[in-house]
Order: C-alpha cells, then sequence, then structure tokens
C-alpha cells in the first residue's frame, strides 16, 4: 500500500480502516486499497467537521422571493410568438441530434416490495411493461418522428449496474442499438459515524451509498460520458428520474426555450396544488435560481397568497430539467464538483473493533448526499417552465396511497385517455368522470398529442368499449 494513502488516514484520523488489512487475501487488499484511493480525504474531513461533528442549521435566505416562470400557456401575443419560435428550435435541434436523454436510475424497488432496480419496475397499466421500457419506446418513437438517432445515458448505481445492464440485454435494448446507450455509476460516499469515523461493512471494503443525483455531473464526466457527448455533437441533456414514466423524454418546447433564452440550466415546474405539497420550491435569492425544500420552507412563506388569493411560492419542482453540456465541463473542470452537501441520518450496519457485524436499530450514522438542483445558482442564465402534471409527473415511489403503483397507473391511463378524447374517440366514464376502461397507448405508437390523433386516424378508432382493456401500439 502506497505510504502516501497510509499517511492520509492517520493525518486525517482514519487509520482504522486498516485495522484488519494484514488478515486480508491478495484480491481483498487490492479492494480496499482501490476504494480508499477514490477518496479525497482532505475534502472529506472539511465536511466531516461541516456536517457530521456539527449540525448546520438550513438558514432561509432574508432576500427570497418566488421565481418567475414561463406559464404553461402563453399569457400575451410576445409569449405566443415566443412559444412558436421555441417549439420549432426544439424540434430543429432535436433533429439535429442535439439532445441526448439522461435517466438517473440508481434506485432500488425495495419500497415498492420489488426485488430489483426501479427501472425494471413493471409499471404499464395494462402491458405490464417496465419503467425502462416507457422511455425506451419514447426514445424509439422519436428517433422515428425526426428521422435522428438520439442517445440515451442512463446512470446507475454500483449496486444495480450489473442487473440494470442485463436486463437491457435480456430485452434486446427495447429496439435500440446497442451503442446508444451509455450506462454509468453514480459516485459513493462513505457512511461517517457521530465520532467523524468511517464506518466499515466487512474488514476489506467500506459502508458506502451513493452520493446523490447531485453527483450525476461529476459521474458524466468521469465515466467518460461527456466526451461521448461532445464526439456526438451532443449540446443538451434532457434529465428525469427513473419512477417518472409520463415525463416526455425531450420536450420540444422546453429545449427550445432553454436555446433561445441561452439558459445553462433549466427546470420544469408544477403549480403545487397545497402549501405544503412535497415538492421543491423555486425561489430567486441575490438574483439567483434556487431551490428552497418543502421542510424548510417556512410556514409564512408557504402560505403567502396574492391578492387573488393564489400561493405566491406556487412553483413546486418535480426534478424535470435541461442542462447544457458546456455548463457541466465548466463545473466539473477540476475533476471536483462543489455541491453543498445535505445530511441524513441513517442506521448503517458496520463492523466493530473485533470483526463483528452490527445492526443497528436506531440511527447511528450519517450518510452525505448532493442534490442536483444545487447546480442552479451556479448557472450564469437558468429559465423555468410550467408544465401540466397529468402530462408530466406520475412519480413511483410507493406500492400505494400518494406517488404509488397505483396512482402512477390510473394517471397513465387517465392521460391516454385524455388524449384519445382530444382526438375524437369517445371514452367510457362512471357517473363520477373516472374511467371505465383500462387504457394505455404505447408510447412506441405515439409520442404526443400529435401521433395519437394520427394513430386515431389510421386505426379508424371511435370508441372504447365499456369495462374493456386496451393496449394500443
Amino acid at each position: 500500500m502506497k505510504q502516501q494513502l497510509i499517511d492520509n488516514l492517520k493525518k486525517y484520523g482514519q487509520e482504522h480502516l486498516l485495522k484488519f488489512y494484514d488478515s486480508l487475501n491478495d484480491a481483498e487488499k487490492a479492494d480496499l486499497t482501490s476504494e480508499l484511493e477514490k477518496i479525497d480525504f482532505a475534502n472529506l474531513d472539511k465536511l466531516i467537521k461541516t456536517y457530521v461533528m456539527s449540525k448546520p442549521e438550513m438558514s432561509i435566505p432574508d432576500d427570497l422571493t418566488p421565481a418567475p416562470y414561463f406559464p404553461m400557456n402563453p399569457e400575451t401575443a410576445e409569449q405566443q410568438k415566443l412559444y412558436a419560435e421555441a417549439e420549432a428550435e426544439g424540434k430543429k435541434l432535436i433533429a439535429a441530434g442535439k439532445v441526448g436523454c439522461l435517466t438517473v436510475a440508481g434506485g432500488q424497488g425495495t419500497r415498492l416490495g420489488f426485488d430489483g432496480p426501479k427501472g425494471t419496475y413493471p409499471i404499464g397499466p395494462v402491458s405490464n411493461n417496465s419503467l425502462f421500457s416507457f422511455f425506451a419506446n419514447s426514445i424509439a418513437r422519436l428517433q422515428e418522428k425526426y428521422n435522428v438517432k438520439l442517445y440515451w445515458y442512463v446512470m446507475t448505481s454500483l449496486l444495480n449496474r450489473e442487473a440494470t445492464e442485463k436486463f437491457f440485454a435480456e430485452n434486446n435494448n427495447f429496439g435500440l442499438e446497442k451503442d446508444q446507450i451509455f450506462f454509468f455509476s453514480q459516485g459513493t460516499m462513505p457512511a461517517i459515524d457521530y465520532n467523524g469515523k468511517i464506518l466499515m461493512n466487512s474488514k476489506s471494503t467500506m459502508a458506502l451509498s451513493p452520493d446523490g443525483h447531485g453527483g450525476t455531473l461529476l459521474a458524466l464526466r468521469k465515466s467518460g460520458a461527456l466526451d461521448h457527448m461532445k464526439a456526438n455533437g451532443i449540446d443538451y441533456l434532457s434529465y428525469f428520474q427513473v419512477d417518472n414514466p409520463l415525463v416526455p423524454v425531450i420536450n420540444p418546447l422546453f429545449i427550445g426555450l432553454h436555446a433561445l433564452e441561452k439558459s445553462e440550466m433549466s427546470a420544469v415546474m408544477l403549480a403545487k396544488t397545497n402549501a405544503f405539497e412535497k415538492l421543491g420550491n423555486f425561489c430567486i435569492s441575490k438574483g439567483r435560481l434556487e431551490i428552497i425544500e418543502y421542510s424548510d420552507l417556512p410556514e409564512k412563506l408557504a402560505t403567502m397568497t396574492d391578492e387573488k388569493g393564489k400561493l405566491k411560492f406556487i412553483a413546486g419542482s418535480p426534478a424535470i430539467h435541461v442542462i447544457s453540456r458546456n455548463f457541466i465541463e465548466q463545473l466539473t473542470a477540476s475533476g471536483n464538483l462543489s455541491l453543498p452537501c445535505h445530511r441524513a441520518d441513517k442506521k448503517v450496519p458496520f463492523i466493530d473493533e473485533n470483526g463483528n457485524l452490527i445492526t443497528p436499530d436506531k440511527p447511528n450514522a450519517v450518510k452525505l448526499e448532493t442534490f442536483i438542483f444545487d447546480a442552479l445558482p451556479l448557472a450564469s442564465a437558468t429559465m423555468v417552465l410550467e408544465c401540466d402534471r397529468v402530462n408530466v409527473f406520475a412519480p413511483t415511489k410507493n406500492p400505494t396511497g400518494v406517488d404509488s403503483v397505483e396512482s402512477c397507473r390510473m394517471m397513465i391511463m387517465e392521460r391516454d385517455a385524455k388524449r384519445l378524447e382530444a382526438a375524437g374517440v369517445k371514452i367510457p366514464r362512471n357517473p363520477d368522470g373516472t374511467l371505465n376502461a383500462k387504457i394505455e397507448i404505447s408510447p412506441r405508437a405515439a409520442f404526443d398529442e400529435e401521433d395519437v390523433k394520427n394513430y386515431v386516424k389510421a386505426k379508424n378508432i371511435t370508441a372504447i368499449a365499456a369495462e374493456s382493456e386496451n393496449y394500443l401500439d
């Protein structure tokens, strides 16, 4: 083992990580050394002092104001002209291959009672297709629509990387070419106990966990994804999370506005359903766009209304972004990315000084994460666009209830039913307005409302039968 590494461990009080080193075989020694060499101990020591040994208080800026945004529908003739130009520009950029898709897919399906990467979860209400399938089919349809080859960047965790790639292979990459899917893994951070010591979960491995979706930006550089984008002429990334099958993998209007406004990082906003909805709040402080988490925004601000009774802090974040490649390159040029950390107290299994595995029954350590929205204040220009949640947001976080598998499937069917109704198809509904049929349109068949109208016309669909089950592909 390199002497510099040993000296570093002693310098920062982490020499206990080598306690069992001499008892390890050569492969285990190599694994542990590799893990340790990836850690910037000087930076980690600062983080431990800031976020572990003390518990920083969340301070709300005195100058906090609601962030401005482009409304869902243009409100003036000038905006109408801008939106038309932006949509045309977005379509032009897509057709030129300037836009790539970026899916954050590091999570497991544990909370859903599912054993496997969350992206492999069968979410289709009729088809039972996986979350990954929804995105892949959308990309395939866009390629056909714009006669272009699109690239898809899929960020996994170290834990689910192998299973994710295996799932894609077993499904023949959902009809996409293998070389247009770029898998990469997010970084990790060690768990730290309340004495500032890094925990180990075996004699040869530290207790590591993903470093949060803020780590996406640095992982893009370290994995070679940024170089891959540049080589393939990609200037913009459409960013979304794997648990939201309603999200448009690329939104032409959103891309176009981002480009025309010369934004470096843009965001979709949803009008919050109530003052305390669990969405981050778009705010402005010191002239910069930032997101204040729902749990941190003071009640006084959260409930503030205008003269019409509308919430002032109405703009909530569903974690949908457009990010310019140049911006990511600038932020990560040094090989590091300085975003604020967020502390989470967790129960972390670890081995004690005798090498025995301990499973705690209460929080015993801190996990540090970075969030991608904390890059917003670092951008020289930003933009926020309001979207209709019915068309872009159906998170799959729980088995039942709010933001669940049940609610997501209902929202998919309702979105598709409304698209069919807009195309002139009669949809059976109960007296309370709910659907009286199961309906799902494959993203491969129709990406947007225009596609649905063309599909209905081509298939001569006039009505959906009551209590029927329909998969339109």
